[in-house]
């Protein structure tokens, strides 16, 4: 700022309780109030989600002695210099429009705040860590400073500058002087250490849904749902079940999947499931990744939701090897996640558990999980995921559309799921699906009124007709739940341009109007009565590997974890 420049210090939530250090020198009393307003503003609307700034401190940060986030703010708010006054107030990606030092509003995820910032202006992130964060910013250069010396010698690969060395006795005058120096060369076009590690993660600030005081579901109406399916009402002339979809997927089907525990995760399980892929075998199953959004930062019902997505995940019918891999500083981290899978009884003997900072870095985990990959017998975990989805060779068909559907399809697809169920199979059907909106779909197919029979994302227990409950109507959102709960092979009628399908789970997409392109079966030219045989054919041909759905094959494919209706960035 001697220079010049600007500086721009973010997350809100962790500059509660150093409100004092922040304004003890302020520009004038309209910024620093503005500044205290937008303190106050954040933490009314986390209590509007039932939660507070004081569930920012992470695992990490609470096993280190940041117990509350008074303390682990003060060392947030150190990061502006007592000589330097605060002169902007701005809100998330507000432009900087003059020199000076700036505080942005935005969460405590890392990913989220410097999105922000690079949109308010920021050409250099200098992102200090004492877990050892391997955050980069794709196009904006990121300088990492250690706090421990320790840590850093094991993250030496993934790391700018040593801190730690002024705990160990070095003078901060030439700690500083040489983190300068640094910086300066970066901003000439020396690449930091994460651009040369070739990786990187941006993140939005997530929508919280919840957007005034009145509750959008209370809290206390909303029962928990009891896993046991709705009674089907048969329905005359449905198709037999055939009998290729009475047998377990083809092989073809079959994958070997890296879950990361957080959004932080996510590129590395990516990169590593991509160089594991190019190395196998032509008729081995192939390596899946799951990169998300969530983990890093979420409080309230997102954490809940998180642990339960990646539990069904771990013991996805579909996966023969799963191995969990985590960041480090996650609130869903690996041991938050085995003890989830132990509170329902999930084996997780046979799983791999790899973690990023304290196993070295990016190249050392990626040895790590490949090496596990290599020496674990193949077909081992599938034995596991029984024990935890009673009947997982069974076709657990996850059902949805995009828009209305017409009356002919409609009670097509609830003859479609009558046949399933009718056969031992199960289907599942997000509570806020169009289908559900079908007065011929709805009437055909269920004897009493359509109720959620599961949690978001939990694993089917019971065989039969179930309904996933959604805080929202985004459809990857629903496929991602429902694939935690079991589904094996998709549904999907479309509207108007085809969507998204899901990373592994062989998605069909159908539409009952020509003009629809890029499909795998089209309906409308079909008498009504032949539609849902030719439906139940189109599963067929997936279901024994005979054919690929557009999406999987396109690479068009997505995944996404719900946050609720209460979760939130923090």
């Amino acid at each position: 700022m001697r220079h010049g420049g600007a500086a721009n210090l973010a997350e809100t939530d962790e500059l509660m309780g150093a409100e004092p250090w922040v304004l003890a020198k302020v520009r004038d009393l309209a910024t620093a109030r503005k500044f205290l307003q937008t303190l106050a503003t954040f933490e009314e609307k986390l209590s509007w989600h039932g939660v507070s700034g004081q569930t920012n401190p992470s695992g990490g940060n609470i096993y280190r002695g940041l117990y509350n986030i008074a303390i682990k703010s003060i060392g947030a708010a150190r990061k502006k210099d007592p000589q330097i006054r605060l002169d902007w107030v701005i809100d998330y990606g507000e432009p900087m429009r003059e020199p000076g030092f700036y505080f942005m509003n935005s969460p405590g995820n890392d990913l989220e705040s410097i999105a922000g910032q690079v949109a308010a202006g920021c050409n250099l992130i200098v992102f200090s860590t004492g877990n050892g964060s391997i955050t980069n910013h794709p196009f904006v250069p990121t300088i990492k400073i250690m706090t421990n010396t320790d840590r850093f010698n094991l993250l030496s690969r993934d790391m700018d500058l040593n801190a730690g060395r002024y705990l160990d006795g070095e003078p901060m005058e030439t700690l500083g002087e040489e983190a300068f120096d640094y910086a300066a060369e970066i901003a000439s076009g020396r690449r930091s250490v994460g651009e040369r590690a070739g990786h990187s993660q941006a993140q939005l600030w997530r929508e919280w849904r919840q957007t005034s005081k009145t509750a959008v579901v209370p809290k206390q109406d909303r029962a928990k749902p009891d896993g046991i399916p709705l009674v089907c009402r048969p329905i005359p002339g449905a198709p037999p079940l055939p009998l290729e979809l009475r047998q377990p997927a083809a092989s073809a089907n079959r994958i070997r999947l890296i879950i990361p525990t957080s959004l932080c995760a996510g590129q590395i399980a990516r990169m590593i499931a991509d160089k594991l892929d190019a190395n196998r075998p032509a008729a081995a199953p192939r390596y899946v990744a799951l990169p998300h959004t969530e983990g890093c930062g979420v409080s309230g019902e997102a954490i809940d939701i998180l642990e339960q997505t990646i539990a069904g995940y771990a013991v996805h019918p579909l996966s023969e090897r799963v191995l969990l891999l985590e960041h480090g500083c996650e609130k869903t981290h690996n041991d938050a996640v085995r003890n989830f899978l132990g509170s329902r009884d999930i084996d997780h003997s046979s799983m791999g558990f790899a973690s990023i900072q304290m196993d070295g870095g990016i190249e050392r985990v990626t040895e790590k999980v490949m090496n596990w990959f290599a020496s674990a017998p193949a077909g081992s975990f599938a034995g596991r995921a029984s024990q935890a989805a009673p009947g997982d060779v069974s076709l657990c068909l996850g059902l949805t559309a995009q828009g209305d559907v017409p009356g002919d399809t409609a009670t097509a697809l609830a003859s479609v799921a009558a046949s399933i169920v009718g056969g031992g199979g199960s289907v599942i059907i997000p509570e806020t699906s169009p289908l559900l909106r079908s007065a011929e779909f709805t009437s055909a197919l269920f004897i009493a009124g359509p109720r959620a029979t599961l949690s978001y994302g939990e694993i089917v227990r019971q065989r039969g007709l179930h309904i996933m409950a959604m805080s929202g109507d985004h459809l990857i959102e629903s496929l991602t739940g429902m694939g935690s709960s079991g589904a094996n092979l998709f549904l999907v009628h479309e509207g108007p341009i085809p969507a998204q399908g899901h990373p592994f789970i062989p998605t069909i997409q159908i539409a009952s109007d020509t003009a629809i392109s890029a499909i795998d079966h089209c309906v409308a030219n079909l008498p009504a009565h032949e539609r849902a045989a030719s439906i139940l054919a189109a599963l067929s041909r997936t279901w024994t590997g005979q054919q690929s759905p557009k999406a999987q094959a396109s690479g068009n494919v997505d995944f996404q974890v719900s946050r609720g209706w209460f979760g939130v960035s923090t």
